[in-house]
């Protein structure tokens, strides 16, 4: 990331900025950072000015307690003005879930579009969510960070085996670093359920896209995004799972955002 702004709570917010045209903010998903957007933000800065950020906690961008989700959606508010005042809005996972909540919450939105957001309606609904939240509180509280790591992987269904041997990688000590903010993509997911009646509010049109190689819950979840957007879509992006392929996704976005 090679430049920053700040939040309205003084937070520094590492960002890029690439390619020119109407202005696209792309927001990452639990344990990555802005990196992780970044071959899918080359591919749509050939007709957009695409904004990828590391989020609070993350990476470069600095962290001032207590978290929020609201300190999250100003984050998003900060990024649209330095993008001219004015953005469309892509969210993957959790990240989906913060962009939905930052269009519910009246900022300067033209579109937005989501990947995954893992509302367990069709999952493990609010029971498994709920357990999860008391789990990850108590490890980050205790300062256990790598079980609070675990705690995420067993939710998504990593197997233990490679749980396990993720905890001997080198990359351990990088997700050790950010799992306080675990606690924040907890936090956007509010009760784990699609939160139907604020994205009723939401006016501008709604992309919500899963993978045809998805889990079944997942892709009933965007499509239940899409049904209570006033202006929803719901798409399925065939041979694509949760870790979607850039090629495959830029096209759709691109078509979307261009309106």
């Amino acid at each position: 990331m090679d430049k920053q702004t700040l939040s309205k709570d003084g937070t520094p917010l590492a960002y890029r900025r690439t390619g020119q045209g109407p202005a696209v903010v792309l927001v990452s998903g639990a344990m990555s950072t802005g990196a992780t957007l970044a071959p899918l933000a080359a591919r749509l800065s050939e007709r957009f000015s695409v904004i990828v950020h590391d989020r609070r906690g993350r990476g470069g961008s600095g962290d001032t307690p207590p978290g929020a989700v609201a300190r999250e959606v100003e984050d998003l508010a900060a990024l649209i003005d330095a993008a001219g005042g004015e953005a469309s809005l892509y969210g993957i996972s959790s990240g989906g879930a913060l962009v939905l909540e930052a269009a519910a919450s009246g900022l300067p939105v033209r579109r937005v579009a989501v990947y995954e957001p893992p509302f367990a309606d069709y999952g493990g609904g609010a029971g498994e969510r709920a357990e999860y939240r008391r789990n990850l509180t108590e490890a980050l509280g205790q300062g256990r960070r790598g079980d609070a790591v675990e705690l995420f992987l067993r939710l998504t269904g990593l197997a233990p085996e490679m749980i396990a041997n993720a905890r001997r990688s080198p990359m351990w000590a990088a997700m050790e670093a950010i799992a306080p903010t675990l606690a924040y993509d907890d936090a956007v997911m509010g009760d784990g359920l699609v939160p139907r009646d604020r994205l009723a509010s939401v006016t501008v049109p709604v992309l919500a896209l899963a993978g045809g190689a998805s889990p079944e819950w997942l892709r009933r979840a965007a499509e239940a995004v899409a049904g209570a957007a006033s202006r929803g879509t719901y798409r399925v992006l065939e041979g694509q799972n949760h870790m979607v392929e850039p090629g495959a996704l830029a096209p759709v976005l691109a078509e979307f955002f261009a309106g």
